[in-house]
């Protein structure tokens, strides 16, 4: 058996009698393990959000954008769609033209984002799922036709099922004109509502979907897109993203499915390491209390250690005693909130314990989801702080015990 370990635990779990460094170290323990639990689930939390995020975006956006590096637009050359489609891993090309547009249905107006997508992109697209209303359709017959987020459709008052009310998109012919008539200035075009799609938010409360031809029509374009739209066989292929942007190298701006919403992701794991930095504090000032608690028990056993001296018992055994003690206050408070906070993130992803609380939320629950790098991350944590708050005890009890300091004192 382990000399210094077997001490600790004796220390600690003794029946004979609980005395006041005993309650410290069990209130030690318990803070240890709830800031424990609560840092695992907070943890969860944020990357399950992350992953929501992405699986939202990912209904929307493509696995790899194409735009240009300056200026709003570019020519699709047929060289440049070429040298993509060459790409292994590429499976479709969307071309798309994205501009503001002033829209009016009926009696209501309001300003959104035009987007014109080619043919294509009805057959790559993951937007099917989110459709509530209506068909995910472009075009009927030889008639174009829209599809709205909901937002938009709340705003315009926009019902799929009045066929005879049209959408009507306008956009500016000439910002430096000075014309009065509205005819000279804008542009407008007229088109049916096929169906309504529900993402989020920032997608639904300004986008409408709409052929190509008839944003290039409307928005003057001529052979330019705003932006290429990718789908690749597999949508994590890293390979074909650096290979593109090696391949159009400083004219473009190749971007990946995390890129797209840079900001967003950046800010999501700001905010988790803010909040493991917190709760890291919370954990230091438990173990202030493991420190008080080791200091106390040291000048309390001063007998027990004078005679493990006596004994034989080295001074780096001594020292270990208080490190396993330490250890074992700390360990045990870590291991039950890493345990608790596992369970209460598994019934979370499979019962749902807390809701959102909002009839307008994407998902009813707080999405959570695990990883074993926060548990690793979290384990060490309590290692270092454990070590740094009993070391100093370890060395005061040293120095209670040793036979040359009691010698001194007498």
């Amino acid at each position: 058996m382990n000399f210094p370990l077997l001490i600790a635990r004796k220390y600690f779990w003794s029946k004979d009698k609980k005395n006041f460094i005993n309650i410290i170290s069990i209130i030690s323990m318990l803070v240890v393990g709830m800031a424990t639990m609560a840092l695992v689930v907070i943890l969860s939390v944020f990357n399950g959000l992350e992953d929501l995020l992405r699986s939202l975006y990912g209904s929307f956006d493509p696995d790899i954008k194409i735009e240009a590096k300056s200026g709003k637009s570019f020519v699709v050359a047929d060289s440049l769609l070429t040298l993509i489609k060459a790409e292994p891993g590429v499976k479709e090309v969307v071309q798309v033209i994205e501009d503001n547009a002033y829209l009016k249905y009926d009696n209501a107006e309001m300003v959104g984002v035009i987007k014109g997508v080619s043919d294509n992109y009805l057959t790559v697209n993951r937007l099917s799922e989110k459709v509530v209303e209506g068909y995910l359709q472009l075009w009927d017959g030889k008639r174009p036709m829209a599809v709205v987020g909901q937002g938009v459709q709340y705003a315009l008052g926009i019902s799929t099922a009045h066929e005879f009310i049209p959408l009507q998109v306008f956009y500016p012919k000439n910002l430096r004109s000075r014309s009065l008539d509205p005819n000279r200035a804008l542009s407008r075009k007229a088109l049916g509502v096929a169906g309504v799609f529900a993402i989020e938010r920032a997608f639904d409360e300004k986008y409408v979907l709409v052929p190509l031809a008839f944003a290039r029509e409307l928005l003057h374009y001529d052979n330019k897109v705003t932006a290429l739209e990718l789908t690749l066989h597999d949508s994590q292929d890293e390979n074909t993203l650096q290979n593109l942007k090696d391949k159009l190298g400083n004219d473009f701006r190749v971007l990946g499915a995390d890129e797209q919403h840079a900001v967003m992701l950046r800010t999501v794991k700001i905010e988790k390491l803010f909040v493991f930095v917190t709760f890291t504090f919370i954990i230091g000032v438990s173990a202030i209390n493991i420190f008080f608690a080791l200091s106390m028990l040291a000048i309390d056993k001063k007998k027990d250690l004078e005679m493990f001296f006596a004994m034989g018992a080295t001074a780096r055994q001594v020292r270990r005693i208080f490190l396993s003690e330490g250890a074992i206050i700390s360990f045990s408070g870590a291991a039950f909130g890493l345990a608790l906070g596992y369970v209460l993130c598994w019934l979370q992803q499979e019962v749902g314990l807390v809701g959102m609380g909002l009839k307008t939320a994407v998902v009813d629950y707080y999405p959570v989801k695990m990883i074993w790098q926060d548990f690793a991350a979290i384990s060490l944590t309590i290692t270092v702080i454990t070590l740094l708050a009993s070391f100093r005890p370890a060395v005061m009890a040293v120095r209670y015990g040793h036979p040359a300091n009691v010698r001194r004192k007498i």
